[in-house]
């Protein structure tokens, strides 16, 4: 499937979650088997190269998209999550959004000095969570080559804030 292909099954959800804002919507790529299988495998395909022992998805939707895609590659999955959704020693980072603040967290033993693990959300658009997971895993010891996402909102220069190569899938410029 071409990027115009799985744009088809993006939705455009206007005024969401505030008024003003256009929110792009995968669940209706998720609910159609053969544009996630496409999605997936394109994916797939983009991360490989970077030779990940881990994938780490932050919640909720990045979750959708690392942990299917690491059991595709035969790879571990861990979770960046909200405070204290996670059970056990966990490690945290609190980070600036445009509106406020917030934090993610990980569990301590998650990753192991020195492994390469791609992280991965369904849309990059400020880049705020995204460098915060990035910093994050960094922090625990982790090696991270890139990020992926299946959505960029190529407007609001997200990828500048990042100091690794972002992966995406879908580009939408306004």
């Amino acid at each position: 499937m071409t990027q115009n292909d799985l744009k088809r099954h993006i939705r455009g959800i206007p005024d969401f979650p505030k008024p003003g804002i256009l929110f792009y919507d995968i669940s209706t790529l998720l609910r159609h088997g053969p544009a996630w299988k496409a999605a997936m495998a394109e994916m797939a395909a983009r991360v490989t190269p970077y030779q990940p022992q881990l994938l780490a998805g932050i919640e909720s939707r990045g979750f959708l998209l690392a942990a299917p895609l690491a059991l595709e590659l035969g790879l571990g999955f861990i979770m960046l999550r909200k405070p204290r959704k996670l059970p056990g020693a966990t490690v945290g980072l609190d980070y600036a959004l445009e509106y406020g603040t917030d934090r993610i967290e990980m569990q301590a033993d998650a990753v192991e000095p020195g492994q390469r693990v791609i992280l991965l959300d369904d849309l990059l658009a400020t880049g705020g969570t995204m460098k915060a997971g990035l910093d994050l895993l960094r922090q625990a010891g982790a090696v991270v080559p890139a990020v992926a996402t299946m959505i960029e909102l190529t407007f609001l220069g997200g990828r500048k804030r990042l100091d690794v190569p972002v992966e995406t899938l879908l580009t939408y410029d306004e």
